[in-house]
């Protein structure tokens, strides 16, 4: 999740009172970071290294304007380290290289025009090509949307065009047909689904000339040309249902004639597909299984590959237990490089395609995530460690890695950064060795005493790590420990981890978050049990539902999309395969209603005591908002304290810069309000 902005006066109360609720600990202060710095934080978002190896191509997200954060696009002379701006004073990202290292395609603007540019790599020769059309409806796991020739005199991308019923979805009234009617998670602007389809198009760089070569009710995107500029490779949903069954397959397009050849014919998911450079295989990212949902997967996907008729696949990823990213390939073809999510962290691997175990390129802790492969083992990535967010990296060969960015030096001068301990204990059910991860509040003495706040990971198949957290950084400034718990489901633990909550969703997972909080408090005699406050956003916000009517271990609460009735949520969220997938079936089939209904925060309402503050996104299909106003008006009726914040404009979590920076300042008001005062504390909480 993303947090922001709020008025000075706020601010200043809101440091008053966190350095009051602090025992014997560095009060807030100005030698830690604040919520306004975010302001300021710049991150590196994605990395394109010429084909010639002398540039790098990199975004960087800024947050200084009102609204939500957006991207710059620098090129970076290697031999020099120095950077020019693309694009102008306008917006800009997605950079492509054409074969020759000449020109660079990206998105961006030109005036009131919004799409498809090219420049030189010196900024010199910008030219509008075409404008860019997309979609707000739920397509995850998409690739690349814009794809050169080999011979660079042309460009394939991805647009939209409307689809069937789209004048009548948009019309007085609104006539709903379609299955798949919300918009996408995070888009927050809209409530309803546009029923734009993509579809591929090409534009001819000297001309300008643009034809579309594919239509119809389905969506093309991850596009690739071949190597030997006959064909583009896609993925598609061509399921006669396929609003309710989310399944892409690979395709081939005959830019001879517009035919389109199918590769795959699987029930499970083909993502981000390349063409090798000889082109005679694709490499792909797949999962094995028959149910895939759209917003996550309890699968790890794994690295494939593939002739380029599509024969021989086999999954080449299966020598590492754990999800991995998008794939490259090395420019000989050789073998791949991809992300893998290991304990908390997210490390580079190149793997040979002939076999044989892979090499880690970056196993640092903290997370790998934009990565881009040059010639002689040459890679250029972003990284963001434990101590910054996301920047620029470059590594050549078997020489020390090269950072070529520090975006936020002056930021982060003179500010203490919290340390980012782990430690592991045993499960409830004695079944697994859980990972933790704490930050450490800044300012301890030796007999200071700090506030705990449990943060609860989405997904629920996602993890937390060393890696940078503003969020959590500000909270450590505070004087607030910080505690991460890597519970049953969560990825970068294997396969088997991520099952163990099927079927079993606000269950031992939850209890896997208690026993990290029972091993923090005796191993840390210095956190303060009295001062104790969870939150969560999505999963994270569903589980901190739950545990607030299991236990009154903790003083506060601030749910952030949590699902509060698995029931209800069933029926209203945008992606229809989640409950489904993690259950095995649907919940109208055999006693799952009941199940459900019992797993719902909403059915034990009356066992929670702990004030809570809620947040939520107006627009949110995820997680729709009337899951808040159920737990809102659950809460007030049992005699909970409770505040509802409503961010307009948004969807899945918060985007805009000022509402981040303002919900992290409510938080740590509420928190403030909530844990009891020096010397007013009895020893009431002797759980666990």
């Amino acid at each position: 999740m993303r947090h922001s902005s709020n008025a000075k006066l706020f601010c200043i109360s809101v440091f008053l009172c966190a350095a009051l609720g602090v025992v014997n600990a560095a009060p807030a202060n100005a030698q830690g970071l604040a919520s306004s710095d975010l302001t300021r934080l710049r991150a590196v978002d994605s990395v394109a290294l010429s084909p010639d190896g002398h540039y790098i191509a990199y975004t960087i997200t800024m947050r200084d304007h009102p609204g939500r954060p957006y991207g710059q696009l620098w090129v970076m002379d290697l031999s020099t380290e120095k950077s020019v701006r693309i694009g102008g004073d306008q917006p800009a990202g997605g950079a492509l290289w054409s074969a020759d290292g000449k020109w660079l395609a990206f998105r961006g603007a030109d005036g009131d025009k919004h799409g498809l540019l090219i420049a030189r790599p010196d900024g010199s020769e910008t030219t509008f090509l075409t404008p860019l059309a997309g979609t707000n409806s739920p397509l995850p796991g998409t690739g690349k949307g814009v794809a050169w020739s080999p011979d660079g005199k042309q460009i394939a991308f991805v647009s939209s065009t409307p689809g069937e019923g789209s004048a009548e979805a948009s019309g007085d009234p609104m006539v709903i047909t379609r299955y798949l009617y919300k918009p996408d998670a995070g888009e927050g602007l809209t409530r309803f689904n546009d029923n734009q389809r993509l579809h591929i198009f090409i534009v001819d760089v000297a001309t300008k000339q643009v034809r579309q070569v594919t239509k119809g009710d389905y969506d093309e995107h991850s596009i690739d040309w071949s190597p030997d500029g006959k064909q583009i490779l896609f993925e598609s949903n061509h399921e006669t249902n396929q609003d309710e069954f989310f399944n892409y397959d690979l395709f081939t397009l005959e830019l001879s004639d517009n035919s389109i050849h199918r590769l795959t014919a699987t029930e499970y998911c083909e993502y981000d597909p390349l063409w090798s450079p000889d082109g005679k295989s694709i490499v792909y990212r797949g999962t094995r299984r028959g149910l895939t949902d759209r917003e996550t997967t309890m699968e790890d996907t794994h690295v494939w590959l593939m002739n380029a008729d599509g024969s021989n696949r086999r999954e080449i990823g299966n020598v590492i237990d754990n999800r991995q990213g998008a794939p490259q390939w090395t420019p000989d073809g050789s073998g791949v490089y991809f992300t893998v999510q290991e304990r908390g962290s997210n490390h580079l691997v190149r793997l040979p395609i002939s076999g044989g175990q892979p090499e880690y390129v970056v196993k640092e802790a903290g997370s790998v995530g934009s990565l881009s492969a040059g010639k002689n083992g040459a890679i250029a990535y972003t990284f963001t460690s434990p101590r910054d967010g996301a920047q620029l990296y470059y590594k050549s060969g078997a020489a020390a890695a090269r950072k070529l960015t520090d975006l936020n030096k002056e930021v982060l001068a003179g500010k203490p950064i919290a340390e980012v301990e782990s430690f592991t204990f045993v499960s409830n059910d004695n079944r697994f060795d859980v990972e933790a991860f704490l930050t450490k509040p800044i300012g301890m003495t030796a007999t200071s005493k700090h506030p705990l706040i449990v943060v609860i990971h989405g997904g629920p198949h996602g993890q937390n790590g060393p890696a940078f957290n503003f969020k959590q950084q500000v909270y450590a400034a505070h004087g607030y420990a910080v505690l991460n718990v890597n519970f049953r489901g969560s990825t970068g633990y294997g396969q088997k981890f991520a099952d163990a909550v099927f079927g079993d969703q606000n269950g031992d997972e939850g209890q896997d978050v208690l026993y990290g909080v029972s091993a923090a408090v005796r191993r840390y005699l210095w956190i303060d049990r009295e001062r104790m406050g969870i939150e969560g956003v999505s999963y994270g916000g569903q589980l901190t539902d739950w545990l607030i009517t299991q236990t009154n271990e903790f003083k506060a609460a601030i749910p952030t999309a949590g699902i509060s009735n698995l029931v209800s949520y069933n029926y209203m969220t945008y992606y229809n395969q989640y409950e489904e997938m993690e259950f095995g079936q649907f919940l109208h089939q055999g006693n799952l209603m009941d199940v459900a209904w019992e797993r719902s925060a909403i059915k034990h309402i009356a066992g929670a005591h702990t004030p809570t503050l809620i947040i939520h996104g107006e627009n949110d299909n995820d997680v729709p908002i009337a899951e808040a106003e159920q737990l809102f008006v659950a809460l007030k009726d049992v005699g909970v304290e409770t505040v509802f914040l409503r961010y307009p404009r948004e969807g899945h979590g918060l985007s805009e810069v000022k509402h981040q920076i303002d919900a992290m300042d409510r938080s740590i008001a509420w928190y403030e309000k909530h844990f009891p005062k020096p010397g007013e504390e009895g020893v009431t909480n002797v759980q666990p």
